[in-house]
């Protein structure tokens, strides 16, 4: 690249030109992926179909895709590039029990894919790297917790994905989470000849329930907790000797999450106590980790799906609350989640009447949009001199901060 500001600016924006180009040339192949994707919902760890239908549109478009990756039987990563800053673009693909790609995670796919094949197609020309991965099981899975474990982020300058949702919003506002797995054990006895000879397992998972929702009133208003009882006995007339719930603990930071979850385990404990139960309890691995938005390449993002018609708004007036193993990955690597509209305002992810969205004309319109605003900002990370350094230094002090 040449350092002349003015004939950097004319390459980058002659690559924007063709990388949109390039991706209205696939629009047929990324809407038919994203389709294929919605209409075979597969939970974490198990999107056998959806990581042959992705790999294979890689494979017909000549980037021989590793599948598989990093011992991760749904993962894959292809590559493009031979020199220079090295830039990933992260596919979800898993869904949800019982509702299917209730968050979306088809247009995420198809869009990561599409920019992911633009990216490619110019990452020689600009002198940049690319990576398109994969990543397997966000929901509740800790996929990409598991590809950091195996190296597969190692070297990356900056990492993209988009986030379908009801509003078109800069950033998600992430929350830290951990599960809570519980189990409390009593002793059965018939329910009407002799009760008394019988402790309660179910008694203390409801009376840990109770001292949560009295807990809630005394948590900041913006953290969460939530939970549902998974096992609460087997017939009426015994009384329960085991008992089972699985609760969330969430924060918006790694340490105010720590304090939350002692919280917690006390009100469970307590319910135990009161029941006379024994209890064991464990904190379920991975924890996801709040997303540290990189401001400086979130920036590049933003002003791209701008020139495309979209208008996102900053969090703090939509906030669209969750948590993503994106989060962790943010921690190591400058990285980006923009939520793109994909459904009307009032329609939230995680509902039956978003996955309906998610593979209809509005999630189709955020495949090729997010394709086009993230293909974009690939080749401001490799044609704006400064910016990936900077991005760097800005996570250090986040992380810092942190």
């Amino acid at each position: 690249m040449t350092d002349d500001p003015g004939a950097a600016s004319t390459a980058a924006d002659a690559a924007k030109v063709r990388v949109c180009a390039h991706i209205d040339e696939l629009a047929d192949v990324l809407l038919a992926t994203s389709h294929d994707i919605h209409a075979h919902p597969e939970l974490c760890y198990e999107e056998h179909h959806a990581h042959q239908v992705l790999t294979d549109v890689l494979d017909q478009q000549g980037l021989a895709p590793v599948r598989g990756a990093y011992g991760m039987a749904t993962a894959f990563e292809a590559r493009a590039g031979s020199e220079g800053p090295e830039v990933a673009v992260l596919c979800e693909y898993d869904a949800l029990p019982g509702i299917g790609h209730a968050c979306g995670h088809n247009i995420i796919a198809a869009a990561g894919l599409g920019a992911g094949l633009a990216g490619a197609a110019v990452a020689e020309d600009l002198g940049g790297r690319l990576r398109i991965i994969g990543t397997p099981a966000e929901e509740g899975g800790g996929g990409k917790i598991r590809l950091i474990e195996e190296g597969a982020f190692e070297g990356l300058a900056a990492a993209l994905m988009v986030h379908p949702s009801g509003s078109e919003v800069e950033r998600i506002t992430s929350l830290a989470v951990q599960q809570f797995r519980v189990v409390y054990r009593g002793s059965a006895a018939h329910a009407a000849a002799a009760p008394e000879q019988g402790i309660n397992a179910l008694d203390g998972v409801v009376l840990g329930y109770v001292n949560v929702a009295a807990l809630r009133q005394h948590i900041a208003p913006d953290e969460r907790l939530h939970g549902i009882i998974v096992d609460g006995g087997q017939k009426a007339n015994i009384v329960p000797q085991r008992a089972e719930a699985l609760w969330y603990a969430r924060s918006p930071t790694r340490a105010r999450l720590e304090v939350l979850k002692q919280r917690l385990q006390r009100c469970i404990e307590a319910g135990a106590a009161a029941a006379g139960c024994a209890v064991e309890h464990e904190w379920v691995e991975p924890s996801y980790d709040d997303v540290l938005d990189s401001r400086l390449v979130l920036d590049r993002y933003l002003a791209n799906a701008r020139s495309l018609g979209r208008d996102p708004r900053p969090d703090s007036e939509v906030a669209i609350v969750g948590s993503t193993d994106l989060g962790n990955l943010s921690y190591l690597v400058p990285s980006i989640h923009p939520m793109i509209k994909a459904a009307p305002d009032e329609v939230g992810i995680h509902t039956l009447d978003f996955a309906a969205f998610a593979g209809g004309p509005q999630g189709d319109r955020a495949v090729l949009d997010g394709a086009k605003a993230m293909a974009m900002t690939l080749v401001d990370c490799w044609t704006e001199p400064g910016l990936l350094d900077s991005a760097a230094a800005e996570l250090a002090a986040a992380r810092g901060g942190a």
